[in-house]
């Protein structure tokens, strides 16, 4: 009799594994949890809330596309290409310039999100050096980071609170512009 394994010993099943595709996907589902984290501060705000979980849902969606069957696809790609330009008129005077990431508590959430997005970027980058990915995943995620950086602006801008400007003093200021 072939005894079956304990799950409660096993958090996931990949985990051994070697290559990136593992660290893709435990990437991914850090994103989920933050963009599901950033959902449930925007109580107030209905239609950001019942966007955030969808971009939950897609993000898990993503997390399976490398693996498993590719879920996300030119339709999931338009649908968020469509909430980036809603979002980006609604911030786009607030977003001339590079901005702190604070705020309000979940504006901070939505950057923190951002910010695993990135994360997820640079793991799906490695992944791509092992195997093919379709182009389509890498579009969607920079996307995705891109949305939830409105998001956090437009959360802020909701809330009342000013943006503040970063200025660089790494990098050179570009010729032709002034400051």
């Amino acid at each position: 009799m072939t005894k079956k394994r304990d799950m409660r010993f096993l958090c996931y099943p990949y985990m051994r594994e070697e290559g990136s595709v593992v660290d893709f996907e435990i990437r991914t589902d850090s994103l989920a949890v933050r963009i599901g984290q950033a959902a449930g501060l925007v109580d107030s705000y209905p239609r950001e809330k019942a966007l955030l979980l969808q971009l939950t849902e897609y993000a898990y969606h993503l997390n399976g596309s490398v693996r498993g069957e590719q879920a996300i696809g030119q339709e999931a790609l338009q649908w968020l290409s469509d909430v980036y330009d809603q979002y980006e008129v609604e911030v786009r005077e607030d977003i001339q310039q590079f901005l702190l990431p604070q705020g309000s508590y979940a504006a901070s959430a939505l950057h923190i999100a951002r910010s695993e997005a990135k994360k997820s970027v640079r793991a799906l980058h490695f992944v791509r050096l092992e195997r093919d990915v379709p182009k389509i995943l890498m579009d969607y995620i920079h996307l995705l980071a891109n949305v939830l950086f409105l998001l956090a602006v437009y959360i802020n801008k909701q809330e009342g609170v000013n943006e503040i400007p970063f200025k660089s003093q790494s990098y050179p200021k570009k010729r032709g512009r002034k400051e």
